[in-house]
């Protein structure tokens, strides 16, 4: 009886781990379609009535319905590089030979790093401008 439970355990824990993803993606997944399909149902009665619609916001095709943030690709490069390298101390001091391994998150955070520096940088700035350029049209406009 206690083998059958210690080979239990982990095979539930695999299962409902990769069955609880699953889920996650289909539930997600079903949940843009249906909101493409309600978008594009309004966006056919406009034609239908001559209204003619604003683009659809860039919020609209994130994943977690916010418009990407450069400064996220910032902290990510940030939290792979220090992963990786508590990885390398941990693994150097317990095995000399394993700490290769933490190059691997190490990499990846440095690859951010540099996209930001090279390019999020700029997104960052321009839409941060263009951020200021439309409070200061509403402040404008809430003047007059």
């Amino acid at each position: 009886m206690h083998n059958l439970i210690a080979v239990i355990i982990p095979l539930v824990a695999i299962v409902m781990g990769i069955g609880i993803g699953m889920l996650a993606i289909v539930v997600n997944y079903r949940k843009r379609k249906e909101m493409f399909a309600l978008y594009h149902q309004e966006r056919m009665a406009a034609i239908e009535k001559g209204i003619e619609l604003p683009p659809l916001p860039a919020e609209f095709f994130a994943e977690d319905g916010k418009s990407p943030s450069p400064h996220g690709r910032l902290l990510t490069g940030l939290v792979w590089l220090f992963i990786g390298l508590a990885l390398m101390l941990a693994l150097y001091f317990t095995d000399s030979r394993g700490a290769v391994f933490g190059l691997i998150p190490t990499a990846i955070g440095l690859a951010y790093l540099i996209y930001y520096f090279a390019v999020g940088k700029k997104e960052a700035e321009t839409m941060e401008a263009e951020r200021r350029a439309r409070i200061a049209a509403g402040n404008r406009s809430a003047s007059l």
